[in-house]
Formats: structure tokens, C-alpha cells, sequence
């Protein structure tokens, strides 16, 4: 098994997820995903390159597709940009579980 097909199965989910809350006409906001998003794609090309190079963390070679930021596989990138898209499509969805206290 490749991590894009590992990545494939979290992926479809998200996009699952994006298509709920846009169903339910609750469009994720998009600017704060994206800035969030690149933040932390800075953030874990550079703490995965670290990771990766001291010997914390080693991938397969026939599991990799061989494309790198730096020694991190590409396909490590996805699980971020899962976790950015899917947490405020779920926060979406969930709503408020808050009490209002002005009532």
C-alpha cells in the first residue's frame, strides 16, 4: 500500500465532510482555511525536514512516490491539509453545543 492511497481514504472524507456542510448551506470559510493552511504547511515542511533528518521518522521507498520538499515525501503534506479543511467543516456541522445564557 502506497501513502497516496493511505491519504486517498482520509481525503475523501474531507471532501465528504465539504460537501455536508455546503449541502446544509454553511460554507466553510475559506480565507481563514487557506491562511491556516499555509502556516501550517510551513510549519510541517520544516519540523518534518528536522524530523526526517535526524532519524526520528523514515518512510518506505516503494511506499513513496518520490516527489520531496526538502527529505519529506509529499505525501506527508496531506494530512495537514486534511486536519485544516476537515476540524471547521466538523465545527460546522456540530454547531454550538453552548448554552445561551441570555435567555
Amino acid at each position: 500500500m502506497t501513502y497516496w492511497l493511505l491519504n486517498a481514504v482520509f481525503l475523501a472524507l474531507v471532501v465528504a465532510l465539504v460537501i455536508a456542510v455546503m449541502v446544509r448551506q454553511r460554507s466553510p470559510q475559506w480565507r481563514p482555511i487557506a491562511i491556516t493552511m499555509a502556516i501550517l504547511l510551513v510549519m510541517t515542511a520544516v519540523f518534518d525536514n528536522v524530523m526526517i533528518s535526524v532519524g526520528l521518522v523514515g518512510y518506505s521507498a516503494d511506499a513513496i512516490s518520490g516527489a520531496f520538499i526538502g527529505v519529506a515525501p509529499l505525501e506527508d503534506f496531506a494530512y495537514a491539509v486534511a486536519a485544516v479543511v476537515a476540524l471547521p467543516c466538523l465545527w460546522s456541522l456540530l454547531g454550538s453545543r453552548r448554552k445561551d445564557t441570555n435567555a
